[in-house]
């Protein structure tokens, strides 16, 4: 049958951009917490005698967004999924972007003490709520507006959301830091968070001009609308679910540690330079940027199964190797190992993602399904990464090798989960029966 995605090239390129639009205000503002949670967190809102101490609750406050991410999938899915993906990601953006804005304007511990932490956990949960929400719909918004045979190169765009928001948030956080300390810990760091209101602007613009999806209105006329989409996932595409969630977690474990874990590590244990890590990530950032749309061309040419499994593949084995690279404290060596870590590996998995996984449903569960996979995987996987890492570390003497051998297995379960699942990249995006709830072929 022929797709009912496929739309007029110009209308197609206009959903692009607004689904990058948003998907670069939630990785902006995702990097920018993360990076803020190893490097100024701890010692604004968790300080202490202890400083590794400072640093695991400053994690816990990363992780607490991950809780809710779930829960914003499950919400914004479930009327996506009912009413439209239009005007649940004119919600979430603004939802994210106001977040992290006021994020820039909290006190600290030293003005209102133990509340300063308090405040910034309850604005990390209620940003992971929307950033929940954003991951499924603007993928779906540049999927289903893609002809077929083009999902792979043009929902790529979407991803590129990914490294734009890693390398304008790292270098500027890069930028601000070279302020004088006590500058930089009074309001240098805030300034990263602020320009998230100006960004959120330009975000809806481009999503205003947007109309609802071609296969969305298209599966509107075939099937009734789904009252319960969770229920009907559950239900009917439940292997479906799990083989994506435990595909996933490789991206969210790698990432983790990289770009969480790792930079502490780096700093506190192994001594070096925090704007020479940073500029590495905006170096890899850059990299993947002009990586992804050709990653994701490739997939449309042969298929996302193998590209992902190469992306998994050269993570785990990269992941026995990252810290040695670090522990040379040579500037070149770490900057590559850390463009093949992100920009490769993790970047033939995310480039993919949306595609990959959005293709595993059917039109009436995908944006939940779609959602699900993505939150469910970043909380099992991803929340607690960075704490895991550094707990590890700290039993065996500080020793970067268990949180090494923990990225690589984690890599191992989701190798086996892509090689389960079926070849999506010639499937239609709407079906007129039930879809087949078996994955594997």
């Amino acid at each position: 049958m022929t797709d009912p995605a496929a739309t007029t090239p110009r209308s197609s390129w206009r959903a692009v951009r607004a689904a990058f639009s948003g998907s670069f205000i939630e990785w902006y503002d995702f990097y920018l917490f993360g990076t803020a949670a190893a490097l100024i967190f701890p010692t604004l809102f968790f300080p202490g005698g202890d400083a590794t101490v400072s640093v695991v609750e400053s994690f816990g406050a990363f992780a607490a967004g991950f809780l809710t991410r779930p829960l914003g999938a499950l919400l914004f899915g479930h009327f996506g999924d009912r009413i439209g993906r239009k005007p649940m990601l004119m919600a979430t953006v603004v939802l994210i972007g106001a977040v992290t804005f006021a994020i820039g304007l909290l006190p600290t511990y030293e003005t209102i003490g133990v509340w300063a932490a308090v405040a910034l956990i309850a604005l990390r949960m209620l940003q992971g709520i929307g950033i929940g929400g954003e991951f499924g719909g603007g993928s779906l918004l540049a999927l289903e507006s893609a002809p077929k045979g083009k999902r792979g190169f043009l929902g790529s765009f979407h991803q590129m959301g990914t490294p734009a928001g890693l390398l304008v948030s790292t270098g500027l956080v890069s930028l601000v830091s070279m302020l004088p300390e006590e500058q930089f810990l009074t309001w240098g760091w805030r300034i990263p968070f602020l320009l998230s209101g100006v960004f959120v602007v330009f975000a809806l613009i481009a999503r205003s001009r947007v109309p609802e999806t071609a296969a969305f209105r298209a599966a509107e006329k075939q099937q009734p609308v789904n009252r319960l989409p969770v229920l009907t996932l559950l239900r009917t595409e439940w292997r479906n679910l799990l083989l994506g969630l435990g595909a996933r977690m490789a991206d969210a474990v790698t990432f983790n540690i990289i770009n969480v874990f790792a930079i502490s590590f780096a700093t506190v244990q192994l001594g070096l330079d925090r704007s020479m890590i940073l500029n590495g990530f905006v170096l890899a950032a850059a990299v993947e940027l002009v990586l992804v749309p050709f990653i994701g061309k490739l997939s449309d040419r042969i298929g996302r199964r193998p590209v992902y499994l190469f992306g998994v593949v050269l993570c785990g084995v990269g992941g026995l190797l990252y810290f040695p690279a670090l522990a040379t404290q040579n500037v070149l060596l770490i900057w590559f190992a850390i463009v093949v870590m992100v920009a490769v590996g993790t970047g033939c998995m995310f480039a993919i993602q949306g595609a990959y996984f959005a293709e595993m449903f059917s039109t009436g569960t995908r944006y939940t399904g779609l959602g699900v996979v993505y939150q469910g995987s970043a909380l099992l996987g991803g929340a607690p990464t960075p704490a895991i890492a550094l707990s590890l570390a700290a039993a065996f003497g500080y020793s970067y090798w268990p949180p090494a051998l923990y990225l690589s297995g984690l890599c191992l379960i989701s190798a086996v989960c892509v090689l389960l699942t079926k070849e999506t990249h010639r499937s239609d995006l709407v079906e007129d029966a039930e879809p087949e709830p078996e994955a594997a072929r």
